[in-house]
């Protein structure tokens, strides 16, 4: 039960925070492992249920977008939006064969440590951008090229997938807000297909249906809360504290494992 809590709240928190959800699946175990505390890896059920409570936290936060399109999908705001984000998923689809190579960073914490580095460099080159005043509809496909590119990024674990792609709106001319929207919106069939990948296997799984409700709705929970104190930070603060925060955990990471 313990550890359904525990990456409940990491999946819930880093999905959306732009501190990176893989990179954090990788250090958080091995930073408790180095004072003694041992939280086994989340099976492939546990995996799919916490897709599934980030899934339900972005579709509630932006229910007005998701309700629009479902009620009318020939409605041309809808099917501009439906294009975008469509447009913005093809690079990281196209990056996916990529995955196993790329996963093999996860075997060193160090470089997952630098990564987040990085990461803190992508948010500070966000952080620097000119205000913008763009709206998600007034999104081109060049720019879902772009946001989708940066997104592709997020395959490296330790690269955030929500910072990246906020940056990369932010460069692009977009609000604040809306970048976040247009980088929460693009998560919806990455995080599915993430999810899809691991629900196949969920039957064969030994964690009890309990521990797997809690997961899902300290996920949800989370990971709602994280939209909204992302989103707030962003408009109000910037990125400033999470390129503290991804350099601290970086350097030491790199330092210490």
């Amino acid at each position: 039960m313990l550890d359904a809590v525990v990456w409940g709240l990491v999946q819930g928190l880093t999905e959306f925070l732009p501190i990176s959800s893989s990179g954090h699946l990788v250090l958080v175990p091995a930073f408790l492992a180095e004072v003694g505390i041992d939280v086994g890896d989340p099976d492939l059920a546990v995996t799919a249920v916490l897709h599934l409570g980030t899934l339900l936290a972005v579709l509630v936060y932006y229910r007005v977008d998701i309700v629009r399109v479902a009620r009318s999908p020939k409605d041309p705001r809808s099917r501009h939006l439906v294009k975008l984000i469509a447009i913005g998923t093809i690079p990281a689809v196209i990056g996916l064969p990529l995955r196993d190579l790329l996963e093999r960073i996860e075997e060193s914490p160090r470089l997952v440590g630098m990564a987040l580095v990085a990461t803190a460099a992508i948010l500070a080159i966000g952080n620097r951008s000119a205000d913008g005043t763009r709206a998600f509809e007034a999104g081109a496909p060049r720019d879902a090229v772009m946001i989708g590119l940066a997104q592709a990024s997020a395959l490296i674990p330790g690269i955030s997938r929500s910072g990246a792609t906020i940056s990369a709106a932010l460069l692009r001319g977009f609000d604040r807000a809306e970048a976040a929207r247009f980088s929460f919106l693009l998560a919806v069939p990455a995080i599915a297909g993430g999810g899809l990948i691991s629900v196949l296997d969920v039957s064969e799984s030994t964690t009890d249906a309990g521990s797997l409700v809690v997961g899902l709705f300290v996920a949800t929970v989370t990971g709602y809360a994280a939209i909204a104190v992302l989103i707030r930070l962003l408009v109000s603060r910037g990125f400033g504290p999470f390129v503290w925060y991804c350099s601290t955990v970086g350097v030491a990471a790199i330092a210490i494992l």
